[in-house]
């Protein structure tokens, strides 16, 4: 956690889904995209270049959430997946898990779910133990 820093989230935004709009069905995107309105499906970024997702006070997803770095002040029903990034503002109410790298947590949030740290440095180096046997 203390040693390597995420990778740089995207500057610039893309794409904005207003507010008072509307979309059902999946989002699919790259660079920064910054949600306003609601979606009812998942919303995913390509995930071989680094993604933002920005979703502000009055936004809402119903879905899986999938990008690289995202900053929730809404709310999100539904898993989310940050692989290297997540911030959690002080409006947001996420109802699910939430898989992240490194997480930011606001007064104020909210987590209906777990909360699950992905390390993928790591995932291969799990050691099982035996149990002691009772002779």
């Amino acid at each position: 956690m203390f040693g390597k820093r995420p990778s740089k989230p995207q500057n610039r935004i893309d794409c904005l889904i207003g507010a008072g709009t509307s979309i059902e069905g999946n989002v699919n995107f790259t660079g920064g995209l910054r949600v306003d309105g609601h979606i009812r499906g998942n919303v995913v970024a390509n995930s071989e270049a680094p993604s933002t997702l920005v979703l502000s006070e009055q936004a809402r997803i119903e879905g899986e959430v999938r990008v690289s770095h995202v900053v929730i002040n809404g709310s999100v029903i539904g898993p989310v997946h940050a692989s290297d990034y997540i911030e959690l503002q002080a409006k947001s109410n996420v109802t699910g898990d939430v898989y992240y790298k490194t997480l930011e947590i606001q007064l104020g949030a909210v987590v209906q779910g777990r909360l699950v740290y992905q390390d993928s440095e790591n995932a291969d180096k799990v050691l099982v133990f035996k149990p002691a046997s009772s002779d």
